[in-house]
Formats: C-alpha cells, sequence, structure tokens
C-alpha cells in the first residue's frame, strides 16, 4: 500500500516568490522617489536657488525643513496678451519682431560715430504705402543746448499728456554731467555729442547730428530745432497741427545783398554759385525728405561748407543746399521761430527777462517779425509757433502766464 502525500504546513506556500516581489517593489518605489525629487526641484527652483537647495539638503548640521503642503500649479495665463517685441526662436535665440526695425529699443545712447549715424540714418524706405504699424506723425523735437535747460519745467507742462506724438533729443556738451528729473520727458534723452563754439561749423555738426538720431525712429516725421532760451508760444495740439497740417516746410531761405557778403570764391570755385547762395535763421521745421537731404548730402558739406573754414556757415548751409537742390518750392522760406533783431547796434536777437513777460508780448511774438505770412496759400493768423531768447528768471513769470495765455500748465 502506497504511503499518503505529506501535507504541506500552512504559510509555507510561496514565501519566496512573495519576498522576491517586495524586495523588487521597494527598490521601485525608492527610484521614483529620487527621480521624482529631481523633476520636482528642477521645475519648481530657479537656477539660482538650486545651488542653495542641494547645500543645504547635502549639510548634515542644516535643520529640516517642515513639510511642505501640496499646492496644485497654476492655471495657465490667458492667451489675450500684448505681443512682445522680440520672440523665442524653437533653436533658442531670439527673433526680431516688425517694431524693432521702427526705431531704436534701447534709448537714444549709441557708440556709433558721425559717419555711421549718417549712413544708418540716410536709410529710407521707397514704397509710398507703408504698414499700418508705422504711423508718421511725431514731431522731434531737437534741442541744441550748452548744458542745463533752465526752461525745462515749462516744457514739461507743454509736453504733459501728449506721449506718442513727440521726441524729444537733447545735443549737450560732452562735459555736461546733469540730468533732468526721472519724471521728465527730457529724462535720458541726450544723444552722444560733440564741443560747439558759437558762429563755428561744429554748430552744423551738431545740427546734422541731431536730425541722424531723430531719423532712427520711423516715426518722427517732422524735426524742429530749438536752443535751451526758446518757449512755445501754443499749446501741444495747436503746434502739432500747425506743422503737421502744413504742405511746406519753414526753413528761413532768402536772397538779399547783406546775404551775399558770405559768398566767396572758394565756394565759386566748389560749384556754388552766388546765384545759389542763400542766408537764414538756423532754426527750422522740416519734414523727413528734407532731413534726410541734410543728413545724406556728400556733395556740399563736407567738401565744401565744413572745409572752407568760413564762419557763420550755420547760418547758410542749410538755406543754400534747400535752394541747390530745387526744394524751394516745398519750403515757406521762414521760420516760425520769433527773434526780436530790432534792438539798434546789437548783432544779436534781444534777450527777454522775467519782467517783461506780458499777455501783450507772447502775442506780439505770435504774430512774427512783421506780422505778414502765409500758410497753405492763405494768409496765416500767426507766423510764429516758437520764440526765443528768455532769460532763467522768466520762468516763472512763464509758467504763471502759460495757463491763461498758452493753454497748457
Amino acid at each position: 500500500m502506497k504511503n499518503p502525500m505529506p501535507v504541506p504546513r500552512s504559510g509555507s506556500v510561496g514565501v519566496v516568490p512573495f519576498l522576491l516581489v517586495f524586495c523588487l517593489a521597494y527598490v521601485l518605489g525608492l527610484m521614483s522617489s529620487a527621480i521624482f525629487q529631481n523633476i520636482y526641484i528642477y521645475n519648481t527652483l530657479s537656477p539660482l536657488q538650486l545651488p542653495v537647495f542641494w547645500s543645504q539638503s547635502s549639510s548634515p548640521s542644516s535643520p529640516q525643513p517642515p513639510p511642505v503642503p501640496c499646492i496644485l500649479p497654476p492655471s495657465p495665463p490667458s492667451q489675450t496678451r500684448v505681443p512682445p517685441t522680440t520672440s523665442m526662436m524653437p533653436s533658442g535665440g531670439w527673433r526680431m519682431a516688425f517694431r524693432d526695425f521702427l526705431a531704436p529699443s534701447s534709448g537714444v545712447m549709441h557708440n556709433m560715430t558721425d559717419e555711421e549715424l549718417f549712413w544708418r540714418a540716410s536709410m529710407a524706405p521707397r514704397m509710398k504705402s507703408m504698414p499700418k504699424h508705422v504711423i508718421v506723425h511725431k514731431i522731434a523735437f531737437l534741442f541744441l543746448v550748452r548744458g542745463d535747460l533752465p526752461l525745462r519745467p515749462l516744457w514739461d507742462k507743454f509736453f504733459k499728456w501728449h506721449e506718442g506724438l513727440y521726441s524729444i533729443y537733447v545735443h549737450a556738451s560732452p562735459s555736461y554731467t546733469g540730468s533732468p528729473p526721472p519724471d521728465s520727458p527730457f529724462y535720458g534723452r541726450m544723444i552722444p555729442s560733440q564741443r560747439t563754439k558759437w558762429g563755428h561749423i561744429s554748430l552744423v555738426d551738431a545740427e546734422r547730428r541731431l536730425l541722424g538720431n531723430s531719423l532712427l525712429d520711423l516715426s518722427n516725421g517732422h524735426f524742429a530745432l530749438l536752443s535751451e532760451s526758446c518757449i512755445p508760444l501754443f499749446d501741444f495740439p495747436a503746434v502739432h497741427a500747425y506743422i503737421t497740417g502744413s504742405n511746406t516746410n519753414f526753413v528761413d531761405s532768402f536772397d538779399r545783398e547783406e546775404s551775399r557778403e558770405r559768398h566767396s570764391r572758394f565756394f565759386a570755385e566748389h560749384n556754388v554759385s552766388l546765384a545759389q547762395w542763400r542766408k537764414g535763421a538756423q532754426w527750422f521745421v522740416m519734414d523727413r525728405v528734407f532731413a534726410l537731404e541734410v543728413v545724406s548730402d556728400e556733395t556740399y558739406y563736407g567738401p565744401v561748407f565744413r572745409n572752407g573754414r568760413h564762419q557763420y556757415m550755420d547760418e547758410h548751409y542749410i538755406p543754400t543746399l534747400v535752394n541747390i537742390l530745387g526744394l524751394g518750392n516745398r519750403n515757406s522760406n521762414r521760420s516760425v521761430m520769433y527773434s526780436d533783431w530790432w534792438t539798434p547796434g546789437v548783432r544779436h536777437p534781444k534777450s527777454h527777462s522775467g519782467s517783461e513777460v506780458t499777455e501783450v508780448l507772447i502775442k506780439e511774438m505770435r504774430r512774427g517779425m512783421d506780422g505778414n505770412c502765409s500758410y497753405n496759400g492763405g494768409v496765416a493768423e500767426f507766423c510764429a509757433l516758437f520764440a526765443r531768447k528768455f532769460n532763467p528768471d522768466a520762468l516763472q513769470p512763464l509758467l504763471d502766464l502759460a495757463p491763461k495765455v498758452m493753454g497748457f500748465g
């Protein structure tokens, strides 16, 4: 008779496989915990925080932080957003947007030489139509100054609430280290400059430098040259409408007997005849077409006007260039800057002190030097938009008068 099979003891079945499965699960748990920790750390901590985290976690003496509660990740941002000026390419580089080609995005300071600046500024689109992003309606106010702007608070009030309709560029002495307050529209608007001297060709260099820098912004459509002693005679909307609504430029250019005295044989030998010679006040208001001609001129400026070593070329170069290039039909041949040249025996325009600032004076200045000028083919009600020369002590009387007479402040 066969012996019966032995009955296995309770709990002895599958012990070894159970232990193997338990060990495998334990190892997998440790590995997944380490992987999760790395993923969590690198996705939640910035690169600057990672070294601090590892140093704290590896230090045996550092106290353990309290447990962090489970926090759900934030919701994705809304899809409606303003497009950035630059975008990230798939390869990790930056891609320029259209607006990056319209104006410098890093302010007005740069390390270009004059030659490089004028070459860059002379580039202009040739298409008559333009994308809807480009709206040429800003006026570039070009301040040619020696240092401080004593009448700046008046200009601050003039520009207030009209952002987007103007640009400011300041050419001061390289030795000047001052700065307007951060809340002023003049803050950070000084361009790379060089020394200037009264009656010297360096003044024309500075004018061309101001034009070159302002031409880099394609939304600047008109350009007005001013000094630290100038004031506006109207509020900003009136000035903007007068300049942008005109079908001519305002470059003083005339041919009279006294204007021919500075023409010499040197100019005749360099293709600038006496018939082409013109004179005028340097305080212009011009559009982009005129401005591009001034900064891109290689025929007359460098070889003739700059190398002739003649004085007072700031009163002759641009007026003569406009005439030579045949742009006179698009020019009013007058300035919109009022200056009082009627003081007997004085070669400079009269300076106005604070005691002279009255409503009557401002209204007289608006009519211009002779009160007779045209605008878009008709008789103009006002001939001057700006006036000079005002002393620093005129600031407070002007601030008091501006709300009532000039319409701002």
